[in-house]
């Protein structure tokens, strides 16, 4: 006797569809599951075996194979477990083979039969959609996650009570119940930001092309304040972007039960003692993605950054010129998607108070030169925007709130981004991330602009990379101000925002 289901394999944010076989013949009984299992897929046989008796369904003592295919893609996860328990019924003539047809399947099932929660449904439901199929069987607490991928159906189930009773046709699912709205935004306003004109301009510049910004000041400078307002002048998400985030959570196990689509962007905090694989993913069985990929689309505040693991820090340098990490694994690769602004704050020295206007730094020449060698010349090349941020002024601290508030901010931000989508056709790229090939046709410098590009290289020893990023900042400031051409004007400030390249501003 043979029967056929199918499921999912999870590879990254992406699913593959698996044609689960089975197979129910004469021999030893004996449960085996073939095709390149993990362990937890292995263990689906004692959790399927417990779950059909407490569904008073019989079970027979039978030499039964179950076949993952296609067998050169590794299986991981507790969400075969349904696809295998409804494959058996099927093989065994209590559910009509055709009532699988087109459906696909997942979900963990518990030993008294209920249907437990499993990640990754809404890349399940992309796959079925994608294939053409009609729809996905899943557990009732990830159906509103399903319902998020139109034109194909959802049936919710509580219990394999309930899948059984379906595909029999004596029962009909509810449909999947509507998402909670989200909670309303409670965005920190710029304007609560006392003096740092330049560094608050700054910051709208990182806003308006996606740039990394590294913040450099004495504690108490404000330098965690001005990074915390950030989300609030970035423009909303694309329906595209929520998706793509959206998406990852659900890989990671973030979404909780009538979720809605994610569309604000992320602001992740990591602390410093993250671990490698916190950072870029990883861990044992199906990678999770890191916090680098929870924070696609959104910002990646690392505070202290001196503080931070070198191999953590150095492991963000690939994952911010390609936009994706790679995590290399037995089976191949697994790439999560990270295309994230990365904003960072540190102090200009260990004591903190280098250049400090009222308290003098105490640190000493070794500790200075061991403070500078945290950090790589690679890694901070990385930052398009660097900033030292003095002490506020008294009157800064005490006068009534002055500046723009992040409202106003972000509507300048979202005219030079609207800019972007017409220059790059795409809402995922910007000034940061576009190609060299686009930027070059969107960077046209003017002559004196060329000529003041040319005396940064000599005067600052700008690398290539540093060329770049002054032009893609260039870039944006242009935008901002609603120009085609790059001038001296936005060459020059872009140029100022390179001055910290190779002593950190330590000792400035």
């Amino acid at each position: 006797m043979l029967a056929k289901t199918q499921s999912v394999a999870l590879v990254g944010t992406d699913a593959h569809l698996v044609e689960v076989e089975i197979h129910i013949g004469t021999g030893v009984p004996s449960f085996t599951i073939v095709g390149l299992p993990a362990k937890s897929v292995r263990e689906a046989e004692q959790r399927t075996r417990a779950a059909l008796v407490s569904s008073d369904e019989e079970w027979k003592a039978s030499r039964l194979v179950a076949n993952l295919a296609p067998g050169a893609l590794r299986k991981e996860g507790t969400h075969f477990d349904l696809p295998l328990a409804l494959g058996i019924l099927s093989a065994r003539d209590r559910i009509d083979p055709g009532r699988l047809t087109g459906w696909v399947a997942v979900g963990e099932l518990a030993l008294d039969g209920a249907v437990r929660p499993v990640r990754g449904v809404l890349a399940a439901a992309l796959a079925c959609r994608s294939a053409g199929l009609r729809g996905l069987v899943c557990p009732a607490a990830n159906a509103t996650e399903a319902a998020l991928v139109e034109d194909i159906e959802i049936v919710p189930v509580q219990t394999l009570r309930d899948c059984i009773a379906w595909a029999q046709g004596r029962w009909a699912p509810p449909p999947p119940e509507a998402p909670i709205p989200p909670e309303p935004e409670d965005i920190e306003n710029l304007a609560e930001v006392r003096g740092h004109e330049a560094a608050k301009r700054a910051l709208e510049v990182a806003a308006a092309g996606g740039h990394n910004l590294l913040l450099v000041g004495p504690p108490g400078s404000g330098k965690t304040m001005l990074a915390r307002r950030l989300p609030g002048i970035l423009p909303p998400m694309a329906t595209d972007e929520a998706l793509d985030v959206t998406r990852v959570h659900s890989v990671a196990g973030l979404l909780g039960e009538r979720t809605h689509l994610l569309r604000s962007r992320a602001f992740r905090t990591p602390h410093h003692n993250i671990s490698l694989a916190g950072m870029i993913g990883g861990g044992p069985g199906l990678a999770r993605p890191g916090e680098a990929s929870l924070a696609h689309h959104g910002v990646l505040f690392l505070d202290e950054l001196t503080l931070y693991r070198t191999d953590v820090l150095e492991s963000l340098r690939a994952p911010l010129e390609e936009g994706q990490v790679r995590i290399a694994r037995a089976g191949g690769a697994i790439c999560y998607p990270c295309r994230f602004a990365l904003v960072a704050a540190m102090n200009p020295c260990p004591c903190g108070y280098a250049g400090d206007s009222l308290r003098g730094c105490r640190c000493s020449h070794h500790a200075l030169d061991v403070y500078r060698t945290r950090l790589s010349g690679p890694l901070l090349d990385r930052f398009d925007i660097q900033i030292a941020m003095a002490r506020p002024s008294r009157d800064d601290l005490l006068g009534p709130p002055q500046g723009e508030s992040s409202e106003v901010v972000r509507r300048r931000v979202k005219a030079a981004r609207a800019l972007q989508v017409d220059r790059y056709g795409s809402t995922r790229t910007t000034n940061a991330s576009a190609s060299k090939r686009q930027l070059e046709k969107a960077g046209r410098l003017s002559a004196p602009a060329r000529a003041m590009v040319g005396l940064a290289v000599d005067s600052l020893a700008l690398s290539g990379r540093g060329i770049d990023r002054v032009l893609r900042v260039a870039r944006s400031l242009a935008d901002l101000a609603g120009e085609d051409d790059i001038g001296e004007e936005q060459v020059g400030e872009a140029i100022s925002y390179r001055t910290l390249d190779g002593d950190m501003g330590v000792g400035a």
